[in-house]
């Protein structure tokens, strides 16, 4: 991983969860550790157990380089090839970015001693990485493509090279499958597998209806791709046909401040309430005792709170962009065009006038789907079937 363990992506540590209780034996690699307080215990265990490639330093870094140079010039002199190739790519000032990928490579090729094969979560520094640790002589890799960012700028970020050099690629949803082969290529089609996040359904239960006065909720970091500023807005816009109904945001980042002011703004603080960042348990119950979640990103891959949501037997309003179709529609929730408030004024107010029965439908619709399609060890089981296609002798 690029950032790990990270408050906001903890389906990753259930991934690695769920793989080690199949048997695969897993070794945590990140480039960097988060640069904010860990809330949850089990995070800041996996940060114990992470290994960082930036940890030692500029000079030990160095000299691991001049080690390999001296010990194995032909996979470096791949190594640099390739690097060189993927700056050409990228933007102007990326020379730098480039080198402290060699240099991350050469030390995770040198700790990566019994390791069969590398799997990157997302596409960018990570696979670039993973990449060149390849070309160094080290173990293959694979990768698992997210987007959005991912897909703005495919030949900026090499995607066709990384999806080439892979033994295989993982994407969440067939949305993100679609952008791999329009970065890659038809050709790469069949190596390009959709195995889509998964949350534990043992954990998430349906919960009892809820309360007349249940909040809506909106769960994930304050920041522009999330839009909460327009969800306060468009409260604003219903707050005096529903001056009772109440907003919990759960999360924090840099656009708090805007959030805030347009809280102010709209006299909105005795029922809109930023909480923060919240451990999982806090998070769960949040969702189970909440009328709805509501995310009105612009840009997204397809959010893991929109399947813990459902998983809870909770209606989702979101918007129309990327994958979020592929789990929520009319009849799991609401779903209107990212960016326009009016419409998710709309869809806010159709929630809070929905009937039990409607709230009770368009949850179990959702719940039903995720059990269908995002069953966390059914997705475990995908994956250590690909890991074991590439490195099974057999």
């Amino acid at each position: 991983m690029n950032t790990y363990p990270v408050t906001s992506a903890t389906f990753i540590r259930r991934e690695i969860a769920a793989l080690e209780a199949l048997g695969v034996e897993v070794t945590r690699f990140a480039i960097r550790p988060w640069d904010q307080p860990l809330v949850e215990a089990a995070d800041r265990d996996e940060a114990a157990r992470c290994r960082y490639l930036l940890a030692p330093g500029a000079l030990p870094l160095g000299l691991r380089l001049v080690r390999e140079i001296l010990g194995n010039p032909a996979g470096v002199a791949r190594a640099v090839a390739t690097g060189w190739q993927m700056w050409r790519a990228a933007e102007r000032g990326a020379a730098v970015r480039h080198l402290a990928y060699l240099l991350e490579a050469v030390h995770l090729k040198q700790s990566a001693g019994g390791i069969a094969h590398l799997h990157a979560h997302f596409s960018t520094n990570t696979a670039a990485v993973a990449l060149l640790v390849s070309r160094l002589g080290g173990p293959g890799y694979s990768f698992t493509a997210h987007g959005p960012d991912e897909f703005r700028d495919p030949r900026a970020a090499s995607l066709a090279l990384k999806i080439a050099q892979a033994r295989f690629v993982v994407a969440i949803s067939a949305f993100a499958r679609v952008q791999l082969a329009l970065a890659g290529g038809m050709a790469q089609w069949p190596k390009l597998h959709v195995v889509r996040c998964g949350v534990d359904l043992d954990m998430m239960q349906p919960a009892p209806a809820p309360a007349a006065d249940a909040p809506l909720v909106c769960i994930g970091r304050l920041c522009p791709q999330k839009a909460q500023t327009l969800l306060v807005e468009a409260w604003g816009a219903l707050h005096e046909s529903h001056p009772q109904a109440r907003l919990i945001l759960i999360g924090d980042g840099e656009t708090r401040p805007e959030i805030e002011q347009a809280i102010a703004r709209h006299g909105l603080s005795e029922v809109i309430e930023i909480r923060g960042w919240a451990e999982n348990a806090a998070v769960q119950d949040a969702l189970a005792t909440s009328r709805a979640l509501v995310l009105p990103s612009f840009a997204e891959g397809l959010p893991i709170v929109i399947m813990e949501a459902h998983a809870h037997a909770r209606p989702v309003i979101s918007t129309f962009i990327a994958a979020i179709p592929e789990l929520v529609d009319a009849q799991s929730g609401w779903l209107v065009p990212a960016g326009d408030v009016p419409a998710l004024t709309a869809a806010l107010r159709s929630c809070l006038d929905a009937t039990p029965e409607d709230l009770a439908r368009r949850g179990a619709t959702g719940r039903s789907r995720v059990e269908a399609a995002h069953d966390l060890h059914a997705s475990a089981r995908a994956l250590k079937a690909l890991f074991a296609a590439v490195t099974d002798p057999h």
